[in-house]
């Protein structure tokens, strides 16, 4: 038989990526949820994987390449959820009153198909032409290489599911169980502290235990040294500066400067980590994209293109970028047309447009080295959002200056703030796309047929998207917003985001505290490099700025987590197949927030349905100690048996 007569592998195939698809409602609704509710969310590129293998595997003519492309439209739809760290602000700001579905859906899908536009040209300076280490992406072409390679590979992926599927069980269990009221979700004590006032808090979620480890140590410990400085050292002092009412309320009080300034304490540090990351990697971006020009240029005279480098032709690429100018053009028209901005409408709407491309090209490269560099994970998105949103803002005082109207102002806000969601969508899936092409590298994938499960991925995504939204905000709602009730969900990005651009524009940002937590930033930056240096475990920055600006309910848990997955991995390393020990760690961590998370979903369709906000209460206040001890106690139990069965399975 000769070569040109061998049956190519299925690759790109229709049940691939309706396979792909459906994982994707279950992975986006899971990181929307879980984005809301701690600001964090997780890389679905290996369950998506496990899960693919262990359904595939019974059907005929399944490949690597086939499971390769269920798990690239997964990990981009389930990505691509990230733009919750944008969108919520229209509500927070009054601006939209609930989630309109083709806007959130044209918003969320125009800034995903522009990242993988924008992506495409940046594969072989950032993937093949490069030493960069893509952890995530090697990780899950291991996976998918175990899975073909052998009936052991099939074996683990079946284990791997099960450890998925109990491990979802067990935490949506408990988080039923928490909305019964027979066991606490939160406790806080907040105290005296001399003059000032601080306080503890933490959470029984199984979310957060599973996000910990997957951040890893550093991410953890980085957190845990922003909840020393923002609770228990700038809280004390700025509440000692402003003393409590005679009579009032310790919570409130503290409570209430928390928000007013110490979180701006965090995005000051968040702010200045995140433009120290970019000037750290914009120099090896910009070498490795001259380099892989300089290589195409030598290449191209007369040399066949093998299948494995085939990317979407370049015309087509830059086709799709500039056909999608047209619509967002429409969109931000739609914004401003019968408004209070009517009138500047192709100022704004060219300003925007620029604003859309260069950025967006430069975030491209960015998120892409920063995916390659140390996992999409741990990528800083979020601070690229923030600095994003600010430059934004700061061009819509270009064009207006300060001191408009309320109505203006309000305008000027959400604009900023759908600019900024065109781009962070671009931010987030080029820094998924790059490591998924790196896993198409690896085994052998062709490149433009995962670029275009890349699309599917996004579309999938933008259709997901909104309606969990919708869901979430009209039942639970956000914190702070009108009509918000106790089940509200954090959002802290998205409250931050807004923030910055309603205190730009409206010129009354807190620039004091954000001010002290730059300069906070900058030392922190000189101990993470000095770490570094000594080859000790780093700081990272942005870390240390999330656990200033989260609440610390919400950190703690994560902190402890990052702690039980260090742990769990020390023992992994020791086993025979220490890889394949880690990545059931990793599946025992997701199933714990994907079962959480979707439950989070289905309560607010029960909320929803009920009009209670505690439908499902059994107790009342008087059993409040005993749900604390007792569901401590029981947490802690599930949590050790969840990694004790992870390591039954890694035993086999």
């Amino acid at each position: 038989m000769t070569t040109s007569s061998v049956r190519p592998m299925a690759e790109l195939t229709v049940r691939g990526v309706l396979l792909g698809g459906l994982i994707t409602l279950l992975f986006t609704a899971a990181n929307v949820y879980l984005g809301l509710k701690v600001g964090l969310t997780f890389a679905t590129s290996i369950p998506a994987a496990v899960i693919s293998m262990a359904i595939l595997r019974y059907l005929p003519g399944a490949t690597i390449l086939e499971n390769n492309i269920v798990q690239t439209v997964a990990s981009a739809a389930g990505t691509l959820a990230a733009i919750i760290f944008v969108l919520p602000g229209l509500v927070m700001i009054g601006w939209w009153q609930g989630f309109p579905y083709l806007t959130t859906a044209a918003i969320t899908a125009f800034g995903g198909i522009l990242g993988v536009m924008f992506s495409v040209p940046l594969r072989r300076a950032l993937v093949v032409d490069t030493p960069l280490p893509y952890p995530e992406g090697r990780a899950a072409a291991e996976v998918l290489k175990v899975g073909a390679g052998s009936r052991e590979g099939a074996a683990e992926s079946a284990r791997g599911l099960m450890m998925i599927v109990w491990s979802a069980v067990t935490s949506a269990a408990f988080a039923i169980l928490t909305q019964t009221r027979l066991a606490t979700a939160e406790a806080a004590l907040w105290f005296r502290a001399g003059s000032g006032a601080t306080g503890i808090a933490g959470g029984l979620s199984f979310a957060l235990i599973g996000a910990g480890h997957l951040v890893g140590l550093s991410v953890g410990l980085a957190m845990f040294v922003g909840i020393v400085v923002g609770w228990w050292i700038v809280l004390p002092i700025l509440t000692a500066a402003a003393p409590i009412a005679a009579g009032g309320d310790v919570a409130a009080w503290a409570g209430g400067v928390f928000r007013s300034d110490v979180r701006f304490f965090g995005a000051g540090v968040i702010g200045v980590a995140a433009i120290w990351t970019l000037l750290k990697i914009i120099g090896p971006v910009v070498r490795g994209i001259q380099s892989a020009i300089a290589a195409s240029a030598a290449k191209r005279d007369g040399a066949t293109v093998e299948l494995g480098e085939r990317d979407l032709p370049i015309g087509i690429v830059a086709g799709v970028t500039l056909a999608m100018l047209v619509p967002i053009a429409l969109l931000l028209w739609t914004v401003i047309r019968g408004g209070p901005l009517a009138g500047s409408e192709v100022a704004l709407i060219g300003g925007a447009l620029l604003f859309i491309l260069v950025i967006g090209l430069v975030i491209a490269a960015v998120c892409g080295y920063m995916a390659g560099l140390i996992g999409a994970s741990n990528s800083p998105v979020s601070g690229i959002g923030i600095l994003s949103v600010l430059a934004a803002s700061l061009m819509l005082v270009g064009f207006f200056g300060r001191g408009t109207s309320p109505d203006v102002t309000q305008a000027l806000v959400a604009y900023a703030l759908i600019v900024t969601g065109i781009v962070f969508g671009v931010a987030t899936i080029s820094n998924d796309n790059l490591q998924d092409l790196k896993t198409g590298q690896l085994v052998g994938a062709t490149p433009w047929k995962q670029q275009v499960a890349l699309v599917f991925g996004v579309i999938f995504g933008s259709i997901v998207v909104p309606p969990v939204l919708n869901l979430l905000g009209s039942t639970l709602g956000f914190v702070g917003t009108p009509g918000a009730g106790p089940n509200a969900l954090a959002a802290p990005q998205a409250a931050l985001i807004s923030a910055l651009a309603k205190g730009v524009l409206g010129g009354d940002l807190n620039w004091a505290m954000i001010g002290w937590g730059a300069l906070a930033s900058a030392v922190i930056i000189v101990i993470d490099e000095a770490l570094g240096r000594a080859g000790k475990l780093r700081l990272p920055p942005l870390g240390v700025g999330l656990g200033v600006y989260l609440p610390m309910a919400v950190t703690l848990p994560v902190v402890l987590g990052a702690v039980i997955g260090a742990i769990y991995d020390r023992w992994a390393r020791r086993q025979p197949d220490a890889e394949g020990a880690e990545r059931m760690g990793v599946l025992a961590a997701t199933g714990m927030i994907v079962g959480e998370s979707l439950w989070g979903v289905a309560f607010a369709g029960i909320v929803y349905a009920t009009g209670s906000d505690a439908p499902l209460a059994i107790v009342g206040p008087p059993f409040e100690t005993a749900a604390l001890i007792g569901g401590t106690l029981l947490f802690l139990a599930l949590v050790a048996m969840l990694y004790r069965y992870a390591r039954v399975q890694v035993r086999g």
